[in-house]
């Protein structure tokens, strides 16, 4: 329920701050008497495109820490932790990285990283991965974590997203009043009707799906790149296949919806193009290749 209430409450008002802007810069007025001004309505598209994702960007280390209870560890309080920080301060020594934010949920095995840039990142790890996993495959999960960070990531998706989001915004809006337009033919121009409204609203969905299988294909491919990158922070493949074949015989559960990306362990989908994470059958295949 926590979850659900943040999830809500975020979007409405990421929406609220995004309204805004548009009615400043006056870029909402994009349907004029003289017809559809392309070039006002690319700019609110890209406000409304980037803005949502530049803006849960900033907010992704809070939101983490909110929807999954993550407790930074200021001062390790048992052995576990002492080892927890340590193995993240190495890590992040080799990768080059200042040290990250080191937290720890309540929950099953899992772990995720997140954070607006390299300088203010956040990796956290679930109790369930701590005790169901050997030192060895935690730190290479670990690794696995600090390798997005050092790849830009969290940045690269947003980036993604925020194109991806433009085009739907925009191509829906413009087919929108294409369509309006051809129906109301030879009646006089009073102004977008229902068929503008509802023709946008479909096309903003199917577009919308269509965007989520491009976003989703790169999330893929960069779960390639940062077990690659563990690969070589770890010295060997070896911990990082150990890593995935153990998550592949454990109940892992799903991050919130809105960091579902960002987890080691991605939840199923039941469409593999939707996925934000490979098999992890192709993830061990791809770290033998690789040798």
């Amino acid at each position: 329920m926590k979850r659900v209430v943040l999830f809500l409450a975020t979007n409405l008002a990421v929406m609220l701050v995004l309204s805004l802007v548009t009615s400043l810069l006056g870029v909402n007025k994009f349907l004029t008497a003289n017809g559809l001004n392309l070039g006002m309505l690319l700019v609110f598209a890209a406000v409304i495109g980037f803005g949502g994702s530049l803006i849960s960007l900033m907010m992704s280390k809070m939101m983490a820490k909110w929807s999954t209870g993550a407790r930074v560890i200021e001062s390790p309080s048992n052995s576990t932790e002492v080892w927890l920080v340590d193995t993240v301060g190495r890590l992040a020594q080799r990768a080059g990285l200042p040290m990250p934010e080191v937290a720890i949920y309540d929950g099953e095995p899992n772990a995720f990283a997140t954070g607006a840039s390299k300088n203010s990142s956040l990796v956290a790890v679930s109790t369930g991965l701590l005790q169901s996993m050997t030192r060895e495959e935690a730190e290479a999960v670990l690794a696995h974590e600090m390798a997005h960070i050092a790849n830009g990531d969290m940045v690269t998706l947003t980036l993604i997203q925020g194109v991806v989001n433009t085009f739907v915004v925009f191509l829906s809006r413009v087919i929108g009043y294409a369509v309006d337009s051809f129906l109301r033919k030879g009646e006089e121009n009073t102004g977008p009707g229902i068929g503008y409204m509802v023709t946008s609203i479909i096309c903003e969905i199917v577009f919308g799906v269509l965007a989520s299988v491009i976003v989703a294909y790169f999330s893929r491919q960069r779960e390639f790149r940062a077990d690659a990158g563990a690969a070589q922070l770890m010295g060997s493949a070896t911990p990082m296949q150990n890593a995935l074949r153990r998550l592949g015989g454990l109940h892992t559960e799903p991050l919130p919806q809105s960091m579902a990306a960002s987890g080691i362990a991605g939840g199923s989908s039941w469409m593999a193009l939707f996925s934000t994470h490979p098999p992890l059958e192709e993830r061990i295949a791809a770290l033998n290749s690789s040798r």
